[in-house]
């Protein structure tokens, strides 16, 4: 694989985008080339480093979102079509309220529904007490991190939630949105955000009840 393009990039990136498009590139062999594939994974490095905190685990994270931004390529371009609908959730910093509602449209949909989400200006980690929320009620979202919202994943997505981001928000003509008028849990005790995570979780079950997605867990 050709790799002479990485020239602009310090020693330890460079390796990490040989090491990571590799990988990406047994996953996807056949349907994106090599090109592409480097491609999408040099623009997720140069989006999260700006805010990463431990840099130790970039490569985990650069592939998880170079890997939405090819799923959702696949499917604008036809190369991977999805019979189920995708949903992008959108808030500031990408720390709390989006990242709930993506833990618990996860969990209720299973593999009925492709969840993204992302922030018009990311943190450099997910809020803590939303965290803790969560894992309350079952829900691990700490493998998730804050992250951008790309072009790619927002035309991708058949719904796009905000909340809270205003004019940062991506407008496309024709797409359905909703905006989710919440409490930011930033700074909020556990007891203020459980009940942000609870109002969460209903507003995700009419948002499946309106696609007609059936809950994929019972609990």
């Amino acid at each position: 694989m050709d790799f002479d393009n990485l020239a602009h990039l310090p020693l330890d990136q460079q390796q990490l985008v040989r090491t990571v498009t590799n990988r990406l590139h047994s996953e996807y062999a056949g349907t994106f080339g090599p090109e592409t594939i480097q491609r999408f994974v040099v623009d997720s490095l140069q989006l999260l480093l700006p805010t990463a905190k431990v840099t130790s685990f970039l490569p985990v994270l650069v592939e998880k979102f170079a890997r939405d931004q090819l799923r959702a390529l696949g499917k604008l371009d036809g190369s991977l079509p999805s019979a189920v609908p995708s949903v992008l959730f959108l808030c500031v910093h990408n720390a709390g309220r989006s990242q709930m509602a993506a833990g618990w449209l996860r969990h209720l949909a299973g593999d009925r529904a492709t969840v993204y989400s992302g922030g018009s200006e990311p943190a450099s980690e997910i809020n803590p007490a939303a965290v803790n929320a969560m894992a309350e009620v079952g829900i691990d979202i700490t493998e998730e991190f804050p992250k951008p919202w790309t072009d790619q994943i927002v035309q991708a997505a058949d719904v796009v939630i905000t909340m809270g981001c205003g004019d940062a928000c991506p407008l496309y003509p024709g797409k359905r949105y909703e905006d989710w008028e919440l409490d930011d849990p930033a700074g909020q005790d556990l007891g203020a955000v459980r009940l942000i995570r609870d109002d969460i979780r209903t507003r995700v079950e009419a948002l499946m009840a309106s696609l007609g997605i059936g809950a994929g867990v019972s609990d």
